[in-house]
C-alpha cells in the first residue's frame, strides 16, 4: 500500500499484477507441498500392502481342516484304545479346539469383539432403564 502511495495512480496495474503474482506462487508451492505429502502418504500405504500375506487360498483355508480329519482317524483309534469313551472325548475337543482356532486366525471376524458387545449391552440397559 506505500508503495502504491509513493508511485502514485500510474503503477497500479503494475502493483496488482505484482501482488497476484506472490500470492499464485505462494499457492503453487503450498498445492505442491500438498501433492508430494499425499503422494509419498500413498506409496507408503502401497509398500505396507505389499507386505501384507496374500490372501488365503481355498487349499490353506479347507486343507488344515481335512489334514485334521485324517489324523482324527489315527488319534480317535489310539485314543480309544487307550483311555477308551474319555480318552476319544478329550480327543475330539482338542481336534474341533485346533480348528476352531484355525479358523478364527483366517477369519477374525468370526469373534465378536468387545466393543460391539459392549454397546450392545449399554444398548440394551439404556431400553429396559
Amino acid at each position: 500500500m506505500r508503495a502504491r502511495r509513493d508511485l502514485g495512480d500510474d503503477y497500479d496495474s503494475a502493483l496488482v499484477d505484482s501482488f497476484l503474482e506472490k500470492v499464485e506462487r505462494l499457492i503453487g508451492e503450498t498445492v505442491d507441498r500438498r501433492v508430494r505429502r499425499r503422494l509419498a502418504e500413498r506409496r507408503t500405504a502401497e509398500a505396507r500392502g505389499a507386505r501384507r500375506p496374500k490372501a488365503d487360498s481355498w487349499a490353506e483355508r479347507h486343507g488344515f481342516a481335512l489334514i485334521t480329519l485324517v489324523l482324527a482317524i489315527a488319534l480317535s483309534a489310539i485314543a480309544g484304545a487307550l483311555a477308551g469313551l474319555p480318552g476319544m472325548v478329550v480327543t475330539w475337543i482338542g481336534i474341533v479346539g485346533v480348528n476352531a482356532v484355525q479358523a478364527v486366525r483366517l477369519d477374525p471376524g468370526l469373534l465378536p469383539t468387545r466393543r460391539a458387545s459392549a454397546a450392545s449391552r449399554n444398548a440394551v440397559s439404556r431400553n429396559d432403564g
